[in-house]
């Protein structure tokens, strides 16, 4: 009877880190991070030398040192007294203002021109067409100068307003477009819960509230909805939800805004300028508008390859079923579009932060424009600002993606 014997277990040695399949891709792993910390550390050394050669540090003592420079369109108090951290902070809320209106208009605007290139009225769709082909081969710079050049130059002069003057206001005269600044009204309550102060600047309670009682609508609606589902489930049978639905959504934001007296304060033209309203420098104006259009039909063709991806086959069977065009569209078509649209729309908000940094065109004081640019020259501290630009930039596009890709994975096919 014969027995086989297991061969003799070899020791480590250390040609396997490269020969052996096991260990070669961490050898190699390690290889290359120990190349790139070698490099890094050279980087920071050869810095550190050539500051010292110049005669400069690396600190960031500068940001408490007062700014000595006004800025016109501001979120939060400030003035020149202020410290270059306060003018930081000023930069960057005008940097998420101008990016939030931007990426909420410019995907109005590219889920409606998307939609509508895909229409059979042949001049709707090469009307659409148009407007995509020009402004996506126009380089943004020239936009944002365009739109401020015809604000400036085209725009009547405050005092224009005047009776007689020949201008009037729009929007049943609430707001005003000047060749200084756009006068809009100003939101205001009689009954205000005040601002809550968390040292750095105040928050509006008033806007708290509001925020509270839309989400808890909000909240409250998803379980309305979830009920139904499970009723449906059980009986067959869908109740009726919509009415539920659009009274959650508006009631709650609407009883609070009248329990906090919400009115507004229309500009009204006192001298040679509007008083009682909010003026909108014409800079931040042409910011907005130039990046909504711009990224926007950049967003028309990503959602126009996103409703062409879903099979046709969809269409015919919402039709079978009675659906109309644009109930198929909305119910139908759009949401299965999602799966498509998400990723590379995740792309155009991150570009549309990012090219907010050309407000400096248009003397919009923003990031770009306080910490990268005032700031740069009256301190010298070259490296820490654009440093720090960079973090927060930085900083500022994860926030953004992680939060689209937390939708993206809800809006996604689920595997079963």
């Amino acid at each position: 009877m014969a027995f086989v014997s297991e061969p003799p277990r070899q020791g480590f040695r250390l040609s396997q880190l490269l020969y052996d399949t096991r260990y070669r891709s961490m050898t190699i792993q390690v290889v290359v991070l120990m190349m790139f910390m070698a490099v890094a550390a050279w980087l920071v050394d050869n810095t550190i030398n050539n500051l010292a050669d110049r005669g400069k540090d690396f600190n960031f003592s500068f940001l408490g040192v007062r700014s000595g420079y006004d800025i016109g369109q501001r979120l939060i108090a400030y003035d020149s007294d202020s410290t270059h951290a306060r003018a930081m902070l000023v930069g960057l809320l005008n940097t998420l203002l101008v990016s939030f209106l931007g990426c909420i208009v410019a995907t109005l605007i590219g889920v409606f021109v998307g939609v509508l290139r895909l229409s059979k009225n042949w001049l709707v769709s090469r009307l659409m067409t148009l407007y995509v082909e020009i402004f996506r081969n126009i380089p943004l710079l020239l936009w944002i100068l365009i739109i401020f050049a015809a604000f400036t130059e085209i725009a009547p002069l405050p005092n224009a307003f005047k009776e007689g003057g020949g201008a009037s206001l729009l929007l049943f005269d609430s707001v005003a477009i000047t060749n200084r600044y756009t006068a809009v009204p100003d939101p205001l309550f009689s009954r205000s819960l005040g601002n809550i102060d968390i040292g750095i600047f105040l928050i509006s309670a008033d806007l708290l509230a509001i925020i509270a009682a839309v989400a808890a609508g909000w909240y409250v609606n998803r379980l309305v909805l979830r009920r139904a589902t499970v009723v449906q489930n059980a009986t067959g049978v869908r109740p009726v939800t919509w009415w539920k639905t659009l009274a959650l959504w508006t009631l709650p934001g609407i009883l609070t805004l009248a329990a906090l007296g919400f009115h507004l304060g229309l500009p009204t033209l006192k001298g040679f300028n509007f008083t009682g309203g909010i003026n909108v420098t014409n800079s931040l104006m042409a910011l907005w508008l130039a990046l909504s259009l711009y990224t926007g039909a950049f967003i028309a063709e990503i959602v126009r390859a996103g409703v062409m991806a879903v099979s046709h086959g969809q269409t015919e069977a919402a039709y079978a079923l009675g659906l109309r065009p644009g109930r198929t569209m909305s119910l139908v078509i759009l949401p299965q579009a999602l799966r498509v649209i998400i990723p590379p729309l995740i792309s155009q908000f991150l570009n549309l932060t990012k090219n907010s940094s050309l407000a400096i065109a248009t003397g919009y004081l923003d990031l770009r424009g306080t910490l990268g640019g005032i700031t740069l020259n009256q301190t010298g501290r070259e490296l820490e600002t654009v440093l720090l630009m960079m973090l927060i930039y930085l900083v500022l596009s994860l926030m953004i993606s992680g939060a689209m890709n937390v939708y993206n994975a809800s809006v996604k096919l689920k595997e079963r």
